[in-house]
């Protein structure tokens, strides 16, 4: 163990001795309620073997380009979700279906994820725990496993879309040689050759991951510069807040833009990323600097994520709002395309998906123009698939408490993600997975509320957070994101399962929302005693509050007096 690794062990043991300076992790008193941990242990490293370090930059006080440069990276790893090739695909049927009036809601979505992503940024930073592992000191064993599974559920959704989207692009780019399942193989094997460039430092690796975003501005750049969407149509769309004309499809589009771009694996996964900095937790300006430069990098990461977005909603936007399947069948005829046959000769309004919007700027642009295209769906998808086995390694060992060999990790979370996804990829053809796409979109709303309640919860306590907890501002602001973002997921939710039109589903929906409601409900309960609602706390006002419940599945490390006063 190094010497920064034993000062950060030092900082943890002694954080209950030096109130007036030392910044405070979880609670470490025992309790009969509190899941078997030894709290006088160094937190079990996850992931990262190294910390790098921040340089001491004594001329410039309030801001160092020095300091962003070293805390540049986690962020960047972040905003891959926001490009995975589920967004993607969100990104061009939304051009398809409403042209460029929705482009103002993928601008709210993503302001709203970066205030989402402070919250969990800030969970590790302050407390040397990502969210799983708060979680597993925090909440007592039925709680704890219930949000393991509907993790586990969102990232297997998650990595689904990810490793097709992988799959359709080496299908494409090898012009249908390469079937579905082939590029399910070729993409997992892959994955575990660069999974392990962390091995030569974590520097290379956050620099690899630059590389994929680089590649993806790259040639979605190139689409844009091809297609030259009209610019006034683009900032008219991005900063006025309407949809003419619009009608249900439209909506739907809406709904899907703010599911497929917040997912909730994605709050975990960046609470661990935050920790591979060398942050001395005893001492409150380098967390308040950290928190500072961590946010900064978040929202430069974030404003690339969502210019390659708009290059994707503008492209399908200019070219193929209110296109019909005739008018590129028509065009694919005539540019001798072997897929004019994936759309009829009829009057239906166009649909297209990852593989059909490739088909159909080819037959519009060029083979340029869908080969570069594949090119971004594979680094779309290659670094998206990376980045999910990140949060399946963080989630299982923070809720599980595991500390197997890497090599193990590594195994277990990829098999628990891939078994599905190959199935998918043997049974399915590469031109008929939209139901498929609508389904984990669905999946992963549903499990949105596990990953927000959760870090809205630590981040308000006290005892948790000590200085650093959510102020009042924050804690009404986050609530009622929370509430609004979790509202327009279930409308989708509702939306498609009415879809469905048959009662034997109806009544299974029926009895799931039930239990799934239950829960949610019992999780909001406690996020809203955290925020201050005391009076909740089984309806007394008794200054004990949660201490006073021991039948709550939250543990009484809650600082309730001083709940109560705020």
């Amino acid at each position: 163990m190094g010497s920064s690794d034993m000062d950060q062990k030092a900082s943890y043991e002694d954080a209950s001795r030096e109130p007036g300076e030392v910044v405070s992790t979880i609670s470490s008193s025992m309790n009969p309620l509190q899941p078997p941990d030894t709290s006088s242990e160094e937190p079990f490293t996850t992931y990262f073997d190294s910390k790098i370090p921040i340089p001491e930059d004594e001329k410039q006080s309030c801001f160092s380009f020095r300091k962003l440069w070293a805390f540049t990276g986690p962020g960047f790893l972040m905003s891959i979700a926001y490009l995975d090739p589920g967004n993607i695909e969100s990104d061009l049927q939304s051009g398809a279906v409403a042209g460029f009036k929705l482009l103002w809601v993928l601008m709210l979505a993503t302001l709203i994820g970066l205030l989402l992503q402070r919250l969990a940024a800030r969970l590790g930073v302050v407390t040397g725990l990502h969210l799983a592992e708060v979680c597993n000191r925090q909440y007592q064993k039925v709680p704890r496993i219930v949000l393991w599974l509907m993790v586990e559920l969102a990232i297997i959704g998650s990595d689904m879309q990810e490793v097709i989207g992988s799959a359709i692009a080496i299908n494409l780019l090898s012009m249908g040689k390469i079937p579905l399942w082939g590029g399910v193989l070729i993409t997992i094997a892959d994955t575990f050759v660069f999974l392990f460039l962390d091995k030569y430092g974590l520097r290379k690796l956050e620099a690899f991951f630059g590389f994929l975003i680089t590649i993806m501005a790259l040639t979605f750049g190139y689409e844009y510069i091809t297609v030259r969407p009209n610019q006034e149509k683009l900032l008219k769309g991005l900063f006025v807040p309407y949809c003419q004309d619009c009608g249900t499809p439209q909506l739907e589009q809406a709904v899907g833009i703010v599911g497929a771009v917040i997912m909730p694996h994605n709050m975990y996964l960046h609470s661990a990323l935050v920790k591979s900095r060398q942050v001395n937790r005893a001492n409150k300006r380098e967390v308040r600097e950290a928190n500072k430069y961590f946010f900064i990098e978040s929202c430069i990461a974030l404003f690339v994520s969502f210019i390659i977005n708009i290059f994707v909603v503008t492209v399908f936007a200019e070219a193929f709002f209110e296109k019909n399947n005739a008018d590129v069948n028509t065009v694919c005829i005539n540019a001798s395309s072997p897929h004019s046959s994936l759309f009829p000769n009829n009057n239906q309004t166009l649909e297209v998906d990852i593989y059909k919007g490739g088909v159909v700027l080819g037959c519009y642009f060029g083979p340029a123009a869908l080969y570069i295209w594949a090119i971004g769906i594979l680094a779309a998808g290659q670094s998206s698939t990376m980045t999910g086995t990140y949060s399946g390694q963080f989630a299982m060992e923070g809720f599980l408490n595991l500390r197997w060999s890497r090599f193990a990790r590594v195994l277990l979370t990829r098999s628990i993600a891939i078994t599905p996804t190959l199935f998918v990829a043997i049974f399915q053809d590469v031109e008929h997975l939209t139901g498929m796409n609508d389904f984990l979109n669905v999946l992963m709303s549903l499990q949105l509320p596990f990953a927000l309640i959760p870090v809205l919860t630590f981040t308000s306590l006290p005892s948790v957070m000590n200085d650093f907890a959510n102020g009042l501002f924050w804690r009404i602001a986050g609530g009622l994101l929370i509430l609004l973002i979790c509202s327009i997921n279930m409308y989708f939710v509702v939306d498609y399962v009415m879809s469905l039109n048959h009662m034997a589903l109806y009544i299974g929906a029926a009895v799931l929302s039930v239990i799934y409601l239950s829960f949610v409900a019992y999780l909001s309960w406690l996020c809203l005693i955290a925020l201050g609602a005391s009076f909740l706390a089984c309806g007394t006002t008794h200054h004990l509050g949660l201490a006073a419940c021991p039948e709550l599945f939250l543990l009484n490390s809650v600082d309730t007096d001083t709940l109560v006063a705020r």
